[in-house]
């Protein structure tokens, strides 16, 4: 067992391959015109190629066939840990995207790593907004896994056709940016529980096993009755939650999906992204989800950036007991950084991670100080790492065909998440109905995108798109 955790998803095509700038969109635009009668021949040549007859599954009837929808840092990120799985084999059969450069990219990286757990010729490496449903259509259904790490704004719209197809899923988080796709995932999931669908949803941390003992010994009362919380990612620019004005040779719609932390339709920006794990992790370990959130945030030094985020936001999470949770975010270079979560106790203080998302360097002291001398109980030095225990949890569910749905948690995290952005972005006071309830559905034409379709926010005429203003605008968060 690898007790060292691997680099984030996000770093893995560092060390694989880069990722695609946004240079390469024009280009992959100009390729992406495809003879639709090939395409369909194809697809039925690899249908007839993967039936039970003669596919991978003949092989190894035991093997996972995979296939990959958003094939990113990320995206690829989580393959590599479903191909590394120990329980059984795995294979990668498929690949969907909107940019070629990118797809190829990770394509390179992963079959550089894993050799003939990658077989995904040309034909099975699809460019378009409905390449899902080709990726997906590759999969034998109750068996297989479908990876969706695109930006969150499609995962509904994947999920779906993955329930149709009665095709088990890997999500990343967050799975919902909006009430109203919040709603449509748990009417959604209700179908796929009926049909005993497995699903995984990547908030990692709930599958680290210190992580869990904290859990356990926060329930049997060693920090005492948890009253207060707080978690903190602070750190310079990262990913994509800066952007400057788009070139104008790009294509609106391509370029922000590219550049999706920048814009509240594609990925609730930087706040649902980043701090979505810190909130989550601190809502298991209280055991419980708070039901308002109040806030404050602003943009402080944004230059030529013409993005949608904050670069500071400050909420206060009440729980139903009337405990409290305050969320502190910072994007902003120069500045003292920190990526943590605590939570205190009428006995003693709970540090549920302080050093990102893993190694936790879970501990628990007694009274509120962290000094060697109060120490109670710590994790062990060397972690399992969660992004693979998360894969082996799933994968193990699958083989041995044990319920297995992380969806409606899922869709609460990102609920909790979305309701501390709305009262930042508003300046009122979000409950959670609200937030749920919501009618402003940021990208409403989802389902129906073409590498031509418009945008779901526009720039105006300086190329600047529409900021949340608090106070001003108090129903909608732009």
């Amino acid at each position: 067992m690898n007790n060292h955790p691997d680099p984030s998803r996000r770093d893995f095509l560092k060390r694989t391959g880069s990722i695609a700038g946004a240079g390469g969109i024009s280009n992959m635009i100009a390729r992406c015109a495809t003879d639709t009668a090939k395409v369909a021949g194809a697809v039925a040549a690899t249908t007839a190629a993967l039936s039970p007859a003669r596919g991978a599954n003949a092989a190894h009837s035991d093997t996972i066939n995979l296939v990959l929808i958003g094939a990113g840092g990320r995206g690829t990120g989580a393959t590599a840990n479903a191909l590394r799985t120990k329980n059984g084999p795995t294979k990668l059969i498929g690949m969907a995207d909107v940019f070629d450069t990118r797809l190829n990219s990770s394509y390179e990286g992963l079959k550089g790593e894993f050799k003939d757990r990658v077989d995904v010729p040309k034909e099975r490496r699809f460019i378009d907004f409905d390449g899902y449903k080709k990726a997906i259509d590759l999969l034998k259904p109750g068996r297989d896994i479908a990876i969706f790490a695109t930006p969150p704004a499609f995962r509904w719209v994947h999920f779906k056709y993955a329930i149709e197809k009665g095709v088990n899923v890997f999500m990343e988080k967050p799975v919902t940016v909006d009430g109203p796709t919040s709603r449509r995932m748990y009417e959604l999931n209700v179908k796929a529980k009926e049909k005993g669908i497995k699903v995984g949803v990547g908030l990692m941390c709930r599958h680290c096993r210190v992580r869990g003992e904290l859990f356990d010994r926060v329930r049997n009362g060693e920090a005492g009755e948890i009253i207060a919380m707080r978690t903190y990612r602070m750190h310079g620019p990262v990913a994509s939650g800066f952007s400057v004005k788009k070139p104008e040779e790009l294509n609106e719609l391509l370029w922000q999906i590219e550049r999706f932390h920048s814009f509240l339709w594609a990925s609730g920006g930087a706040f649902n992204d980043y701090y979505i794990h810190n909130i989550d992790e601190s809502c298991w370990i209280k055991n419980d989800w708070p039901v308002t959130a109040q806030a404050s945030g602003g943009r402080n030094y944004r230059g030529e950036n013409v993005d949608q985020n904050f670069d500071i936001y400050s909420v206060e999470y009440t729980f139903p007991d009337g405990s409290k949770l305050i969320h502190n975010g910072r994007i902003m270079p120069g500045c003292h950084d920190q990526f943590a979560s605590y939570a205190h106790g009428s006995k003693g203080l709970a540090v549920i991670s302080e050093s990102g998302h893993a190694p936790s360097k879970a501990r628990i002291y007694k009274g509120q100080e962290m000094k060697a001398e109060n120490l109670v109980w710590r994790g062990p030095r060397q972690e399992e790492d969660p992004y693979q225990l998360e894969w082996e949890d799933l994968t193990a569910a699958v083989r041995n065909d044990k319920p297995y749905n992380e969806v409606d948690r899922g869709v609460r995290a990102s609920l909790t998440s979305s309701m501390g952005r709305m009262a930042a972005h508003t300046g009122q006071i979000i409950t959670y109905d609200q937030m749920l309830n919501s009618d402003h559905e940021f990208a409403p034409g989802v389902a129906d995108f073409k590498m031509d379709s418009t945008a779901p926010v526009l720039a105006d005429a300086s190329g600047r798109y529409p900021i949340p203003a608090p106070g001003l605008n108090k129903k909608r968060e732009y």
